[in-house]
């Protein structure tokens, strides 16, 4: 197997600079934790803008919580995505589902006091740029993808290291923009084409989010006195 990047952060660098070439309006960066969030960092560092994580759960079938039949994607106003045809064959009526949305959000809500990410931005309006460190079946960025298109951004762009090609024909459907260095064929998972694809943990997440925001900060209270100085 050919190993295309050193690590994750590396990868976040290489990513950043075709995602700055776009020339993005007031755009905001998602990343999927974990693995997402190394990347992300680097994205929204040369982008200068706000970075926050996406959390999603899936919506397991009754008696079989490894089948999915949707997904519950967090926000300023999460967003469910359901298989309707799925949850009927799986037998989930209205008030089961009803209920695994309540207990995944609360689940989202234990997840994101746990990496003290605050409330969820707004994206109505906004550019969005969702990151991970790759897509294998696209399943779960699919999912982040549909249930984004509905809190109204200004766009949606997806930016990835890498992905198969069938998987990529199936995200382009669901954003404006994907960015994607790179696409094997065959491809057999993600991890073969790093060379460190060591698990990210809770504590680098904390920390490259208090940091995000720390710059975040600082160029703020810089813009605010240059604006001063006028």
């Amino acid at each position: 197997m050919t190993v295309l990047f050193r690590d994750r952060r590396a990868a976040g660098v290489l990513l950043a600079r075709e995602v700055k070439a776009l020339g993005l309006e007031d755009p905001v960066v998602l990343a999927l934790p974990r693995g997402g969030v190394p990347l992300g960092f680097e994205v929204a560092k040369a982008l200068g803008a706000r970075l926050d994580i996406l959390l999603v759960r899936k919506i397991g079938a009754p008696g079989n919580k490894e089948y999915g039949i949707g997904a519950l994607v967090d926000g300023a106003s999460p967003q469910v995505v359901i298989d309707e045809l799925a949850a009927r064959m799986a037998g989930a009526d209205k008030a089961y589902i009803d209920h695994e949305i309540g207990r995944q959000l609360n689940e989202i809500e234990r997840r994101r006091a746990a990496y003290r990410t605050g409330p969820p931005v707004s994206l109505k309006g906004r550019t969005v740029v969702v990151v991970d460190d790759g897509i294998a079946t696209g399943g779960t960025v699919c999912a982040a993808l549909k249930a984004l298109a509905k809190v109204g951004p200004r766009g949606i762009v997806l930016a990835v290291p890498l992905a198969p090609p069938e998987t990529l024909q199936s995200v382009r459907k669901l954003c404006d923009q994907v960015v994607c260095l790179a696409s094997p064929d065959p491809f057999y998972s993600v991890g073969v084409h790093y060379g460190d694809f060591t698990q990210t943990q809770d504590a680098e997440v904390i920390a490259l989010l208090e940091e995000a925001r720390r710059w975040r900060q600082e160029g703020t209270h810089a813009d605010n006195a240059r604006g001063g100085g006028k």
